[in-house]
């Protein structure tokens, strides 16, 4: 299952070239759904995935988690962010994941070449000058993606909100390769 904007060469293509061409990407997206609307077909499920796993990762466009990952439609809830990292809003989302729906695992998904590699908390200051206030978020920048992994996963692990912290394990996923490298935590 893809979880693309478009599936065929075609549909990737006229929406680039839109885009290019000075085209709204918004619109040639609603257009793609009005026909995956025409033969979509209620699957019948509730909120609850049927694996009662949540999935963690890094909000790049080069990770496809549903076939990365093998997962189909109703298999797991994924939160992603910038890095992938466990941020408050993670931990309140994998509360409401676990407490009102019934997940028990956690998967943390970081990748290779990540954007957040390359940035530091500076640039919080940097939008400060441009726009006169300083965000409330941090950066979470990181330069170790494996120790960042390990950070993310004691974050789980440790918040008194969530009831299953048992089951809690890291990845890297490597962009060029489409692997996943597990992170295992430092004792």
């Amino acid at each position: 299952m893809s979880t693309s904007a478009h599936s065929p060469a075609e549909s990737k293509t006229s929406t680039a070239a839109a885009v290019h061409e000075g085209g709204q990407v918004t619109d040639r997206l609603v257009e793609l759904n009005a026909g995956y609307a025409e033969d979509f077909r209620d699957p019948g499920m509730d909120a609850r995935p049927v694996l009662q796993v949540a999935v963690v990762a890094c909000m790049d466009a080069r990770l496809d988690l549903h076939a990365a990952l093998g997962l189909e439609l109703g298999d797991c809830h994924t939160i992603r962010n910038a890095g992938g990292v466990v941020t408050d809003d993670v931990i309140r989302s994998l509360t409401i994941s676990q407490r009102a729906l019934g997940t028990r695992s956690v998967v943390l998904i970081h990748h290779t070449n990540c954007g957040l590699e390359s940035l530091t908390e500076d640039f919080r200051q940097e939008l400060e000058r441009e726009v006169g206030q300083r965000p409330v978020w941090a950066v979470e920048a990181y330069t170790d993606a494996d120790q960042d992994v390990r950070q993310s996963m004691q974050r789980v692990r440790t918040s008194p909100f969530l009831l299953h912290t048992d089951d809690v394990r890291g990845f890297v996923f490597d962009v060029t390769t489409g692997l996943l490298r597990e992170i295992h935590s430092v004792s």
